[in-house]
């Protein structure tokens, strides 16, 4: 599968379900051009994952909401909850090892790991 462009209007559709590398990236960018060729090689050896770059100049508001202070960054989410974001290139083992580590989360657990300080927190509050 090709890497997709992921823009704010296509970014719910897109996140919801499944492994999702997000690669923000600008084309002024140097370290984003040399990335890129590595980022879609992924895509290719990867077909089951979402490989989607969000252009920061073009989304704004995505960066922001990321975060995104430099580029490139790749963020990692599955099933619509983001796992990791990391700033800088990542080599073409490093998305291998990273995708398999992805797919073998128990996601009940991630989730449970998510509600437990909310939880924590409420009683906390005595609520």
């Amino acid at each position: 599968m090709a890497t997709v462009q992921l823009t704010a209007k296509s970014f719910d559709s897109t996140i919801k379900q499944g492994v999702v590398l997000l690669d923000f990236w600008a084309s002024w960018c140097g370290p984003c051009r040399a990335f890129a060729p590595i980022f879609e090689a992924a895509a290719v050896r990867h077909p089951d994952v979402v490989f989607a770059k969000v252009n920061t100049e073009e989304e704004p508001g995505l960066a922001s909401a990321f975060g995104i202070r430099a580029i490139p960054t790749l963020a990692v989410l599955r099933d619509g909850v983001l796992l990791a974001v990391q700033p800088g290139m990542v080599q073409a083992r490093g998305l291998d090892e990273l995708v398999k580590k992805v797919r073998a989360l128990d996601m009940d657990e991630v989730q449970k790991s998510i509600a437990a300080p909310t939880s924590a927190s409420a009683r906390a509050r005595g609520a």
